[in-house]
């Protein structure tokens, strides 16, 4: 019969084991990328977008890309995976906290022998190691996640009805993304400029994304987008149908939106855009069509990148989340 002092005891290390998950397992949104920011922009790949009036914070730096930094990107916001075994707390932290929290659910933790005082007293020292790892933990992915400031350029105040383009990091050349290293040329940029037509077909392609997606049209996504997003949708369809949902998303209209920057790089011309658009996104069960969860938030707000080759439109390349 478990005495009442043991039930406390459970009760704290059920509490500290769900705050550690808590931290160390954040739930991902619905919505084609899930709510993260992968893909490529060229030698801004790992440069956070500009900030405009529809995301006045700016965009995150990427998590996710094929394209791997070199000297002439700045800002680098991805960092090489740790090595085998450096990795936080290593198997010392694993293991005081595994023997600790696994004796406490079994009714004795540290010192469960040594009697009344002494059990308290380890009761006390495992709460404290667990807080102790979960704000060690929080520090930790704080500073992975952590990015580089925006650089500062002037807001882009283009509207996708196709307003005026006053120029700044949408219309003129940008500045190379860094200097020279190690005798690395920079990448050089020049001047694009973004039309009407050009905001008509980003307002379509957003719809055209998130219906394909909905429809799980591979097809249609791998024309839509570049083949490094088509296979990030890949994956993520592949994982929804493993779990026996499809996501369904439907009544997308974009609400509001502009220009972050516009340029080019050799062949290939780059334009960022924010927009924040509304729409209905449900999970529901493959087998029986019943909705299984339902997103809350009527409305998302990310940076899409769109790149164009010369005699071809324009396709996804990358989606950024905001601050």
């Amino acid at each position: 019969m478990l005495t009442q002092f043991s039930r406390r005891r459970r009760t704290a290390a059920f509490l500290a084991l769900a705050a550690a998950l808590t931290v160390a397992a954040p739930v991902a949104e619905a919505r084609p990328g899930g709510g993260g920011s992968f893909g490529s922009r060229g030698s801004r790949t790992y440069t956070a977008p500009s900030a405009t009036p529809t995301a006045p914070g700016g965009g995150m730096t990427m998590q996710r890309s094929q394209t791997a930094p070199s000297p002439g990107m700045s800002n680098p916001g991805m960092q090489a995976p740790a090595a085998p075994g450096r990795r936080f707390g290593g198997g010392f932290f694993a293991g005081l906290l595994g023997a600790g929290l696994l004796g406490a659910l079994l009714g004795g933790g540290f010192f469960g022998g040594l009697g009344g005082l002494a059990s308290m007293i380890g009761l006390l020292f495992q709460v404290g190691l667990v807080v102790l790892v979960v704000m060690l933990a929080v520090r930790f992915f704080r500073r992975r996640r952590s990015e580089p400031a925006g650089a500062g350029a002037p807001y882009a105040r283009s509207t996708l009805d196709g307003g005026p383009n006053p120029g700044g990091p949408m219309g003129g050349p940008a500045p190379a993304a860094g200097g020279s290293f190690g005798g690395a040329r920079p990448v050089q940029t020049r001047k694009v400029e973004i039309g009407p037509a050009d905001y008509q077909a980003f307002e379509r392609l957003l719809g055209d994304i998130q219906d394909a997606y909905s429809r799980e049209d591979r097809v249609t996504l791998g024309n839509l987008s570049t083949p490094e997003m088509a296979g990030y949708f890949d994956e993520e369809l592949r994982n929804n149908a493993a779990q026996g949902v499809i996501n369904k998303i439907t009544d997308v209209k974009l609400l509001q939106g502009d220009l972050a920057e516009a340029w080019g790089e050799d062949r290939t011309d780059y334009a960022t855009v924010a927009m924040r658009y509304a729409l209905k996104d449900v999970m529901v069960d493959r087998a029986s069509g019943r909705v299984v969860k339902t997103e809350p938030a009527p409305e998302a707000t990310e940076l899409w990148t769109f790149q164009r080759q010369p005699g071809r439109g324009w396709v996804l390349s990358a989606i950024q989340q905001t601050r």
